[in-house]
């Protein structure tokens, strides 16, 4: 299936935007959804919605059949060994303060050490600044090239026995940065410490091997990878997962209650209080088989032809740079001249593309580039090369609306 049939699998596609027909060139950001995921969807509220866990009523049974199937999807996605490895979160961001909460707070002292990097987004940072303040531990950073790519000397470097915990996202969603999970992950384990892997950006566009990858943590969402919002999930490994503490409390995550003290579920169950995402964990679980379906060496290789197009296409484009290496995933990010990225939004916007500008919730990242903002166009399965064309054509009438600049 080409990208031009895939396309009309996804209806908000097919509209215009200003009078023009729609690109959208923000996958990153979130993802759109296909019809397949729609109709689960819209079967769950027509046809068994319920509470799971609960009733054994038909409803119930039926919904909790749904909601624990698209957990096993997500095993098999990640290729985790057990369900009891996959805990449903609101997306990675709730994920990775799940780790730094449960995991953190329990294992992390004063003196000891978090390493990250100046790419990572916002929430693989702010959840490790705060365990520092709570105990006294460090924060530390490993550098980046010239080109926004991680250099394995100095990870060896930056990481030492004092470290308890190495945080990094797979894929950067500014630079388009593939990381070296597997080696990081070495280096990690042979100093003692654990590694939590935002995958974010990297689940929806590449295959994730858990095992293979030997991390101890990885968390993605649902909305990137053409599923629901407000959906996640984590992946822990189980004898980690088995001697963290749950941090939220309530319904279904119990297993007794006195009137001074409780005790909990089994995973993962220990993990999810509360009444569950139940639609976006069954909406999550068929965009899974969409992606599986398409199968991730067709993604991967779409999304490189569509990078290099970009390449080539933009390269005529004076006064444009182009952050990150060249080997990169389906992010272009960039910035025209001295025109501020939300300009350069408008202009395209009245093009019908869109695309993101501002900080990318990677302000980090922003002041080590030198700058205060980017734009960026993302791309996904529905992408073509048509869309990179109306981009070229698109900022070329940015940089004449704004040619004073230029003068």
């Amino acid at each position: 299936m080409n990208a031009y049939e895939i396309k009309k699998l996804f209806p908000l596609l097919d509209q215009q935007v200003n009078g023009n027909p729609l690109v959208y060139l923000d996958s990153a950001a979130t993802s759109q959804k296909p019809i397949q995921v729609i109709e689960k969807l819209d079967d769950y509220y027509r046809r068994y919605n319920s509470n799971v866990h609960r009733g054994v009523h038909t409803l119930g049974t039926m919904a909790t059949d749904e909601y624990e199937g698209a957990r096993d999807k997500v095993r098999t996605f990640l290729n985790a060994t057990s369900l009891e490895e996959i805990i449903f979160t609101r997306g990675t961001t709730t994920a990775l303060n799940l780790v730094a909460r449960s995991y953190g707070d329990d294992y992390v002292h004063e003196g000891d050490e978090i390493v990250i990097t100046p790419m990572e987004h916002h929430s693989n940072v702010i959840p490790w600044q705060q365990l520092v303040k709570r105990t006294g531990a460090v924060l530390k950073y490993i550098p980046l090239q010239a080109d926004g790519t991680i250099d394995l000397v100095d990870v060896e470097k930056t990481v030492t026995e004092r470290t308890k915990i190495v945080s990094i996202m797979h894929v950067s969603n500014v630079l388009g940065t593939i990381n070296p999970i597997k080696e990081i992950a070495k280096i990690a384990h042979k100093h003692g410490a654990v590694i939590a892997v935002d995958g974010a950006q990297g689940a929806p566009h590449m295959k994730v091997d858990v095992q293979e990858l030997n991390v101890d943590f990885y968390a993605f969402s649902g909305h990137k990878m053409g599923g629901p919002t407000g959906i996640g999930a984590l992946y822990g490994k189980r004898a980690l997962l088995n001697k963290m503490e749950p941090i939220e409390f309530g319904g279904e995550m119990i297993d007794f209650v006195g009137l001074q003290d409780s005790t909990w579920k089994e995973l993962p169950w220990k993990f999810e209080g509360g009444t569950p995402i139940i639609a976006g964990a069954i909406g999550m679980g068929a965009a899974i088989d969409f992606v599986t379906d398409l199968g991730f060496n067709e993604i991967e290789q779409h999304e490189k032809v569509l990078v290099d197009y970009s390449f080539e296409r933009l390269a005529d484009l004076n006064d444009l740079t182009i952050f990150g290496p060249k080997h990169r995933a389906g992010v272009v990010t960039f910035q025209l001249g001295d025109v501020h990225p939300h300009d350069v939004a408008t202009v395209l916007d009245a093009e019908g593309i869109a695309v993101r500008a501002g900080h990318h919730c990677a302000q980090p990242l922003m002041k080590w580039l030198n700058v205060v903002a980017t734009a960026r166009a993302s791309f996904y399965v529905y992408n073509t090369k048509e869309d990179i064309d109306a981009l070229a054509n698109g900022l070329v009438k940015a940089k004449e609306y704004f040619s004073d600049v230029f003068s």
